[in-house]
């Protein structure tokens, strides 16, 4: 029992640092790779490019390059290229209009690697000749053009960057992506505060017409409102007689109710008189008169 379970020990052992040294030397001869998503490969023997891979996942490069795969590590190099979709932004970009302003311009675009061997070796710095070139393309394009294009005609001239960027984008291993004028913006100081200026003179021209209107719209309709009231006024006084002579002509018919209220409209006469107003005892009207 005691050999068998020191032969099991030993292969385990054995088994346990035989992995270890063939994972060792898979990693040193580069026998396998994993390759991530959006990545490319590119295997160069000798200074010469003999292929990429560009499947995602673990594979072999003995099974792509044959027996001088093992070489690799020795005689070769992997260039490991992103082709994800990358984003820049170009900031504050020198034009100048037809009219003289100085203005900034700000260049959105998008990029991804479509040839990564031309990516490699086309140009040692294809990432910052890409950029030199977008603005280059932005100042040739837009310069001189009248202010009123730079502001509301930003799809067409953005299309015009695109054109003329992708040709050499293209040689470089570059794919030139979206392109887009995102700002337009004055640089010169003094023309800022001349044109904020303006543009608060403006806004209290504007505030102060729509007053004025406001103001003549309410005198408008008061005036209506007074005309019509007096209108109605009018008509009311023009009436008037009528309708209290029907309604007297009315009472007439009934005598006792009519002496009543004649009686009553005395005496209200009487009371609202300013002049003085004598109450005697019944029967010394007489002597009053006589005295």
């Amino acid at each position: 029992m005691i050999p068998f379970l020191a032969s099991v020990a030993f292969g385990f052992i054995g088994t346990f640092f035989a992995v270890g040294i063939f994972v060792a030397l898979g990693r040193m001869f580069l026998l396998w790779r994993t390759l991530p998503e959006r990545t490319v490969i590119v295997y160069t023997y000798f200074g010469k490019v003999i292929g990429e891979v560009s499947e995602p996942g673990m594979f072999f490069p003995i099974f792509h390059f044959g027996v001088k795969a093992l070489l690799l590590p020795f005689f070769g190099r992997a260039y490991a290229v992103n082709t994800a979709l990358q984003q820049s932004y170009l900031r504050n970009q020198l034009v100048n209009s037809e009219e003289g302003a100085p203005m900034g311009v700000g260049v959105w675009y998008e990029m991804y690697v479509q040839n990564p061997t031309a990516f490699l070796f086309q140009n040692s710095d294809p990432v910052g000749s890409l950029r030199a070139n977008v603005a280059t393309a932005v100042s040739r394009q837009l310069s001189n053009l009248k202010l009123e294009t730079l502001l509301e005609d930003r799809d067409a001239l953005s299309s015009k960057v695109r054109e003329e960027v992708s040709p050499t984008s293209l040689k470089w291993g570059f794919q030139l992506g979206s392109t887009y004028i995102r700002k337009v913006a004055f640089r010169d100081r003094g023309m800022i505060a001349q044109i904020e200026l303006k543009v608060v003179n403006r806004l209290r021209q504007v505030t102060a017409a729509m007053r004025q209107n406001g103001d003549n719209q309410v005198a408008l309709i008061h005036s209506d409102a007074d005309k019509r009231a007096s209108e109605k006024l009018g008509q009311a006084q023009a009436v008037r007689p009528q309708v209290v002579g029907a309604a007297l002509a009315e009472v007439q018919k009934n005598q006792p109710v009519a002496d009543a209220l004649f009686r009553l409209l005395d005496i209200k006469a009487t009371l609202k008189s300013t002049g003085k107003v004598l109450i005697s005892p019944a029967g010394s009207v007489g002597l009053l008169l006589q005295g």
